[in-house]
């Protein structure tokens, strides 16, 4: 997690990095608290989100004040003016803190830095991570939806044209609609609790609509057996005391022989009878 490379480099820097004196444990680690750990007593994640991952979150705590200097030395401590120049990034701002305590700690080093402190930022790391479960579970609570809500994106899912369709002929038999209905239902969070209405409600109407095509359908059938017996009856006026072929052969003399079949002599009439002769052989097959 933490570069020991950035530490060697310091030592360059500082060198000789090993003084004669002993390194004080206690005051590097208040030191290095005064940068890393600014309201740790109220967030114990601080360690981490200031000089350990940017994965850990920002701070939430405002009105940053560093860690009590009461009972201690100043002299170990970062001031709050010059924390106000340390970097934001918690790797950058680790190094800064590694360098500022080495030249306030006599006897210690980069090494010092990393045994005394890097075991506390794992465990204010470990602290992030069930801050950051806890934030996330809360922000899951707050997004509970309201059965509307919930009915209408499970809806809106299971009538897409690449599922039920609006008018569920996608979903002709119970398990395709069941598949479909649990894909959705699982893929929409916040709404089991209503996961049950609403599947009933989508059934209803599935049932609904498949009885409207029903009836519908069976309207256009009566209306075609309607209109072929309107025509068979019609046909069968026509055959009754051959009124058909008479009227035929009445309007063939009217309109197409030269004597209107006045003369009983003459074969118009016997033409125009020949004529209408289909009469009889369509009348002949309604018998």
């Amino acid at each position: 997690m933490f570069k020991k490379f950035a530490f060697l480099a310091i030592c360059s820097i500082l060198a000789p990095c090993f003084a004669h004196a002993a390194c004080s444990r206690a005051n590097l680690t208040r030191c290095l608290d005064s940068v890393c750990a600014i309201n740790i007593s109220t967030n114990p994640a601080a360690r981490c989100q200031y000089c350990g991952t940017a994965d850990a979150g920002t701070p939430t705590n405002t009105g940053i004040k560093s860690v009590s200097a009461v009972g201690t030395s100043t002299k170990f401590l970062v001031p709050d003016k010059e924390l106000q120049g340390a970097p934001t990034d918690p790797g950058q701002r680790y190094v800064w803190a590694t360098n500022q305590c080495v030249k306030r700690v006599n006897g210690c080093s980069p090494d010092d830095v990393s045994s005394a402190y890097d075991k506390l930022i794992e465990q204010s790391c470990t602290a992030a991570g069930i801050n950051a479960q806890m934030s996330t579970l809360t922000a899951q609570i707050s997004k509970s939806k309201t059965k509307r809500t919930c009915s209408d994106e499970i809806s809106t899912c299971v009538q897409a044209d690449k599922n039920c369709h609006i008018d569920f002929s996608g979903c002709g038999d119970d398990t395709t609609f069941t598949r479909i209905f649990s894909a959705c239902a699982t893929n929409d969070t916040g709404c089991d609790e209503y996961t049950t209405d609403i599947r009933n409600e989508l059934v209803a109407n599935r049932t609904s609509i498949n009885l409207g095509k029903t009836s519908i359908m069976e309207s256009i059938v009566k209306s075609y057996q309607d209109a072929r017996e309107n025509k068979l009856n019609s046909m069968r006026k026509i055959c009754n005391n051959n009124a058909g072929r008479e009227s035929c052969i009445a309007m063939i003399c009217e309109q197409r022989m030269p004597n209107k079949c006045a003369t009983e002599s003459s074969n118009e009439k016997s033409m125009a009878a020949d004529l209408c002769k289909f009469y009889d052989m369509a009348c002949a097959t309604l018998k």
